[in-house]
């Protein structure tokens, strides 16, 4: 079983052990009623040198995921063959090299987008440390397919395996010691760079970029807060099992959720939440989740289970579900400015969510 990484180690995509023979992978359907599209951006920061790669300016691949009315007829790739290699090559899986590009999703590539008068709410996911953003993705089309915009960061040089149009794959050069604070710092300009690029872009019209939730796990998590900080669109964050590594003496008056694995809890093994819970000033819940380890907070759970490789002792779709339901109603909370009961206290349907 996979445990908490920190900031700058590797979060391992399976465990090292003894894969099934092609096994066959996809992620679970989404709940809601649309249908899902995605496109991919590839952005360059003209004005910023890379942190990892200083001589290269700043490079990100997005992809966007909205609802659609009427969907292509290209399923979306999972990832790449080359980001499937790479990852798996770093992660130590004895697995076929393409396994993780032949994983089944419910997105077509580049339909008509469902327009709305006022633009579609916006999501961003920032995800783990040397984890592609392919691992946010059933969180992707869940939110999708309930009539949000959806942008995951591939943060360059911080994931094992990031494909380029000009046929480069990269690796996670940061992984190799980089400062926590670093990290956080580049990833919230890594959003305020993407929020200003797609309102410049061909999707401009299409989503509303001044509200905006933000959603990371691991250093994806930890970067919710220097992206609140830095940017008054992003109006709430969540932090999935991600330690807090910004000055915990900076009040936070915007929603903020705090979801992680059962190491998480008030008063356990990371004083960061503890320390953070006090200095938020809005509206604010701290949640976890029994039977989990950190790598659960993102498609690894299910796909695991899948694999034969499952990652927490709790069953991998009770606990995909159990992040679907818990970010979305967070996201409903910010953005559609409403009040899930879900968020009120415990729920007879997930016993599994605790509150502190």
């Amino acid at each position: 079983m996979a445990h908490e990484q920190p900031a700058g180690a590797r979060a391992v995509l399976l465990s090292p052990s003894a894969a099934q023979a092609d096994p066959v992978l996809a992620l679970p359907e989404p709940s809601g009623p649309l249908p899902v599209g995605v496109s991919t951006l590839h952005l360059v920061d003209g004005d910023r040198a890379d942190p990892w790669v200083p001589s290269a300016r700043r490079e990100l691949m997005v992809p966007l995921w909205y609802p659609t009315l009427k969907p292509s007829a290209v399923t979306a790739a999972y990832m790449t063959a080359e980001e499937s290699r790479v990852h798996l090559e770093a992660s130590g899986v004895p697995a076929p090299p393409d396994l993780m590009a032949n994983v089944g999703t419910h997105a077509t590539v580049d339909p008509r987008p469902l327009r709305t008068h006022r633009g579609l709410p916006l999501v961003v996911l920032s995800p783990g440390f040397g984890m592609p953003r392919a691992t946010l993705t059933g969180l992707a089309e869940e939110l999708a397919s309930r009539g949000y915009a959806v942008a995951a960061i591939g943060h360059n040089y911080e994931a094992d395996g990031i494909s380029f149009p000009d046929g480069r794959t990269t690796t996670c050069i940061a992984c190799e010691g980089a400062e926590d604070e670093t990290i956080g710092a580049t990833r919230a300009a890594d959003v305020s760079f993407v929020l200003d690029e797609l309102e410049d872009s061909r999707f401009g019209r299409l989503v509303d970029s001044g509200e905006v939730a933000m959603v990371g796990h691991s250093a994806g998590g930890f970067s919710v807060i220097p992206a609140m900080l830095g940017d008054p669109r992003v109006k709430g964050g969540l932090n999935m099992d991600g330690n807090f590594r910004y000055p915990n003496d900076v009040p936070v008056d915007r929603p903020v959720l705090m979801l992680g694995q059962p190491s998480h809890s008030a008063g356990g093994q990371d004083p960061s939440w503890d320390e953070t819970w006090s200095e938020l000033t809005g509206w604010k819940r701290w949640l976890t989740v029994d039977d989990t380890a950190h790598v659960s907070f993102s498609d690894l759970a299910v796909l695991g289970d899948q694999a034969g490789l499952p990652q927490q002792e709790l069953d991998g779709a009770t606990v995909d579900g159990i992040l679907r339901d818990y970010v979305t109603a967070f996201v409903d909370v910010v953005l559609r400015d409403c009040e899930p009961a879900l968020l009120d206290g415990p729920s007879p349907e997930h016993p599994q969510v605790r509150f502190h």
